[in-house]
């Protein structure tokens, strides 16, 4: 029997395992880096153990030193989570090497499964050897990743070689294993997967699908289960390859096989032989705790024959430090609140007063609301987040409730090129447009030495601006005897936390929460700006600032002052929270300076180069 777990892992899913070995009475140990010393893995675990660094390879992706830790905390078991080496048979293979149960299926099935090349060769699908004009649109794809990350669309043959070089060094970054395949890709189809749990005792379950069609950079942002809209016959087929996959390879745990579904058909993707980020949704409808089902099918226990009932829907949203609107750019800073309203699931590995900084992947948290119908299960989380309170950097938020909100996903429409036709108008800017004026009050409230007290006599008007959404407003407003005024607007009430406002007869409240120059009012980010700008902080047009801290990894071949560049062409690669992120020309010109070279650690708004545009 099992008594004491190391988690192999870090943030949410740590947590998250952390709580079912809780409630089941068994002790749990974390490994951190040193920048995850003082995270809220390392915070909830009976015993932590170090492992000194902060680089992915050399922390989270040494399988000995975790081993090493395992031992010596005199935990008896590891369970992997996901990403990281929960699909390394190499690792499982040291766990079990060193007396430790392993939480997860036989190293063999994980050798088979968890190289696409090979998973796809075990299902009768062979990868694109050479690639011609006729084959694209194509795939380049990480043998052993996950996650989106080694993942890019190759449009054009002559991009190929580059794509081929940026997926390698993104996968070897993420999971210590640069080989890449080419595949088809299919256009507009919609990613559907089936959640699968198998004992030792040749019983497996197919627990429902789930539909993950909502990506950005191949990664999932919405998904949702069952997945909705497949005819009876597609479904029982998802089920049968599915448990036919699992048996092929002798599986036992929890697992998920992902297909493509375009006209009908199903295109087999790959088998991930591990937990899924989205497991949420399909306990929810079975009402089963998976990570408790891995513990017992790890002691050796049997599943029941069939698997319990389906009931009800729902559906996952996962919550990122990133702006949509800015290339997805990931965001840093302290998190100062996240809260949701009761009624939803919140896995999250980050609490009040974390720094989420640039080592690691930036999902702050997964947000899961559970109805008897989709329509109810979507309308409530989209009312949740709204609701919610997060304080910190930016967040795809706002993104998340329109797209929940969003005619073609309410219809059940959607499919994998969401955010290619939509990513525009649900991240076009729509601030409410008393925000700032609240904000205004409430920091003139709060910076008066006599309580809030108002002036007693009429004053001139009061200029404050901030920046909304990366657009800037002005407030103007004034004092009076009877307290503050603005034109067209009835100050109800105004102090430090809390305004409210009364426009053409509607009274709206507005919770006011202050970090600095942040301020949050409602759900609308601000930050306050100087009424004179700094100089010094002013750049030279056709500057390009790093948009987030990070590492320069490759600056484009070539690359020097004096060069001659074409907007949009790739200058140099920002890799941060395990991603790559490129750096184009913003104009036609000349490369007038570049500060940039592979290794440099930059700060968010360093300067990485300047392009003079050509003369009219």
């Amino acid at each position: 029997m099992i008594t004491s777990v190391l988690v192999a892992n870090r943030g949410e899913i740590a947590c998250r395992i952390f709580r079912t070995c809780r409630e089941s009475g068994i002790r749990t140990v974390a490994v951190h880096s040193d920048a995850d010393e003082n995270a809220l893995h390392t915070r909830v675990a009976d015993a932590a153990v170090r492992l000194p660094g902060t680089a992915s390879a050399d922390t989270y992706l040494r399988g000995d030193l975790i081993v090493k830790a395992a031992v010596a905390a005199g935990a008896d078991a590891v369970h992997p989570g996901y990403g990281f080496l929960s699909e390394n048979a190499g690792f499982a293979r040291a766990v079990t090497d060193a007396g430790l149960t392993w939480i997860g299926p036989p190293p063999e099935a994980i050798e088979a499964m968890a190289s696409k090349t090979r998973a796809k060769e075990l299902m009768g699908v062979a990868p694109l050897g050479r690639v011609t004009e006729a084959d694209l649109p194509v795939l380049v794809k990480a043998a052993a990743g996950g996650g989106g990350r080694g993942m890019r669309v190759v449009r054009r043959l002559a991009d190929l070689d580059a794509e081929l070089a940026a997926a390698r060094a993104e996968a070897a970054s993420a999971f210590g294993d640069g080989e890449v395949f080419v595949e088809p890709y299919v256009e507009n189809g919609r990613h559907v997967e089936v959640q699968i749990l198998a004992d030792t005792h040749g019983t497996v379950w197919a627990l429902g699908t789930r539909d993950c069609s909502l990506q950005r950079r191949h990664q999932k942002v919405i998904e949702e289960a069952p997945a909705p809209g497949l005819s009876a016959s597609l479904t029982q087929d998802l089920y049968e390859r599915a448990v036919r996959a699992a048996r092929a390879v002798d599986y036992a745990g929890a697992g998920t096989v992902e297909f493509l579904v375009a006209d009908g058909k199903a295109h087999f993707l790959e088998m991930n032989t591990r937990l899924q980020v989205e497991h949420p949704v399909t306990e929810a409808v079975f009402g089963v705790d998976l990570v408790a089902l891995q513990l017992r099918i790890a002691e050796g226990h049997a599943l029941e024959t069939d698997p319990p009932p389906a009931r009800g829907h729902a559906v996952e949203a996962r919550l990122y430090a990133e702006d949509p609107a800015n290339g997805w750019a990931p965001q840093t800073g302290r998190l100062h609140r996240l809260t949701v309203p009761d009624g939803i699931r919140l896995d999250t590995g980050c609490t009040d007063g974390d720094d989420i900084g640039v080592h690691y992947d930036p999902m702050l948290a997964k947000a899961v609301a559970h109805a008897p119908t989709r329509a109810e299960a979507v309308r409530r989380l989209a009312g949740a987040l709204e609701r919610a309170a997060i304080h910190g950097p930016v967040t795809n938020r706002d993104l998340l409730v329109r797209s929940l909100r969003h005619e073609e996903f309410t219809s059940a429409r959607m499919d994998t090129g969401f955010y290619d036709r939509h990513l525009a108008g649900l991240t076009s800017p729509a601030p409410d447009p008393l925000a700032p004026l609240a904000a205004a009050l409430a920091d003139a409230h709060g910076r008066s030495r006599f309580g809030g007290g108002w002036r007693n006599v009429p004053s001139q008007p009061q200029l404050k601006r901030y920046a909304v959404a990366g657009e800037e407003h002005e407030v103007r407003y004034h004092h009076t005897r009877t307290g503050p005024a603005a034109d067209g607007v009835r100050v109800v009430h105004a102090d430090a936390r809390l305004v409210v406002l009364e426009s053409d007869g509607v009274q709206r409240r507005y919770a006011v929460a202050r970090y600095g120059d942040q301020v949050h009012v409602g759900t609308t980010r601000l930050t306050a700006l100087p009424r004179f700008p700094d100089p010094a902080t002013q750049h030279a047009p056709g500057s390009l600032l790093a948009p987030m801290p990070g590492t320069v990894v490759r600056v484009a071949e070539g690359l020097t002052e004096g060069t001659t560049v074409q907007a949009g062409q790739p200058l140099l690669w920002l890799e941060a929270m395990k991603m790559e992120h490129r750096i184009t020309a913003p104009v036609t010109g000349t490369l007038a300076s570049l500060n940039a070279e592979p290794g440099r650690q930059v700060e968010v708004g360093a300067l990485l180069a300047v392009v003079e545009g050509d003369a009219e």
